[in-house]
Order: structure tokens, then sequence, then C-alpha cells
């Protein structure tokens, strides 16, 4: 049956290789079957610049391409983790980028997908410094300095994202009702795909009395997860690497 795979968070690093390798296993078996793959996200751990020369950037997008040249496209939403991915590697890649908000309509439905960061309105801290790293200027001149001190920067900030969220509840840190209703509603749609808080789910309840539903995608930790989307609906899975 003709389908659509989702995925997200997958936090992909030197660091992490079994993830690394689930993930071009996935390519090869799942995805090179679909009519279509989106990355909601934080398919990286860090991006400091398209020019950094870390081998595993390399990897990935000649695999990425290669599911591109067997005519599966792929598209991508930018994550918190990953927000400086650029023009660059998405050619190398053969990846179509995406605003941070898309409607699809698929298979006679219509879907919102976003990486859902966003929707975390609680954690005003964060959606504050979201809207800081988000200004062009700011990130052009981060994208020109050396990368040995983007390197740096990068991992101090990290440093201080993990001392901050060990401090915030678990429902500050996850997506706020009203938000969602809102994106859905200004979008028309009863059905979200997201990722980032990496609490898998689906979750359903209604707008204006019509049954919707949000499917939250797993971050890649010990296992894989994928929404996959035909004509029947939504379905979440997880599966081994």
């Amino acid at each position: 049956m003709p389908h659509t795979l989702f995925i997200a968070d997958l936090h992909l690093s030197t660091t992490e290789p079994a993830i690394t390798a689930g993930f071009l296993a996935f390519l090869r078996r799942d995805a090179l079957h679909a009519d279509a793959l989106y990355i909601l996200g934080d398919l990286f751990e860090a991006w400091i610049g398209d020019d950094d020369p870390t081998p595993l950037h390399a990897q990935v997008a000649a695999a990425l391409n290669d599911l591109h040249q067997h005519g599966v496209p792929c598209y991508f939403i930018h994550g918190n983790r990953d927000f400086l991915l650029g023009n660059r590697f998405a050619a190398a890649a053969g990846m179509t980028l995406l605003p941070e908000e898309q409607v699809l309509e698929l298979y006679g439905q219509r879907v919102l997908i976003m990486h859902g960061d966003t929707l975390c309105t609680d954690d005003e801290a964060y959606q504050q410094f979201r809207r800081r790293v988000h200004q062009r200027w700011l990130q052009k001149l981060f994208l020109a300095l050396p990368l040995s001190l983007r390197q740096k920067i990068a991992a101090r900030m990290r440093a201080d994202s993990r001392q901050a969220n060990s401090g915030k509840s678990l429902t500050i840190m996850d997506v706020n009702d009203n938000a969602v209703y809102q994106a859905m509603s200004r979008q028309r749609v009863h059905c979200l795909i997201h990722g980032h808080t990496h609490r898998p789910a689906v979750h359903q309840f209604d707008i204006d009395g019509q049954r919707a539903e949000r499917l939250v995608l797993g971050a890649w930790h010990e296992e894989g997860s994928m929404v996959r989307l035909d004509a029947t609906g939504a379905t979440l899975i997880t599966f081994p690497f």
C-alpha cells in the first residue's frame, strides 16, 4: 500500500554509532519502499554549519542522496538542535528544506507536521532563547566565526541547556494543549505529527466537535520510531535498530 514515513529526534553524533547504523539500515529497509520520507528535526545532535567536515555528516548526506536517487524524496524541518542546517548540506543529501510548519495533503488526508518545540509555550525561557537564536543576523554572525570557536560555543550552549532543563518540570517542557489547538485550528487540520518532546504517544481529542489526533514521534535512543501514513490513517511504530 502506498505510504509516507515520518521520523524525528535521531540526534546523530559520532558518540552514538549504533543509532547511526540503525538509521542507515532504516533508509535501506523501510524508507526505500515509501513514497516519501519526512525528517521532523533533530536529525543531528548539534549543527554548527554546513562547513563542518565531520565524516558522519558526509556519510548521512550520501545515504540520503542514495534514497533520493532511488526515487524517494526526502523533506526536512529544522529542529532545535540542527536549526542551522543549510542549503549546502540539503543539496548534498538531495533533501528539500521545509518551513517550521507544513501542511500535507496525502491519501485524502490533511496533516500538519512540525518539529514541535514551538508548541512548548509553557517553557517561557526556552521560547525566549528560540526567538533570539532564530534571528537571521545572529545566525550569519555565528556562521562567520572560525569553526573551532563555533564548536566551543555549541558545547557550552549544550551544557547550559542540560543544566537548565534539569531544573524544569516535565509538564513545562511538554506541549501546551491550547498551543496545539490553535495550531491545528489555524491550519484547518485534524491530524498533527511532531517530535521534540521525546514522549511517543498518540493523543486523541476533539476539535470543534470533530475527532482529531496528535502523534508524537519518539527519540532514537535504544530503538527507532516512525509514523507511517497511508490511506487508512497514521500509525506510530517502534522498531529495533
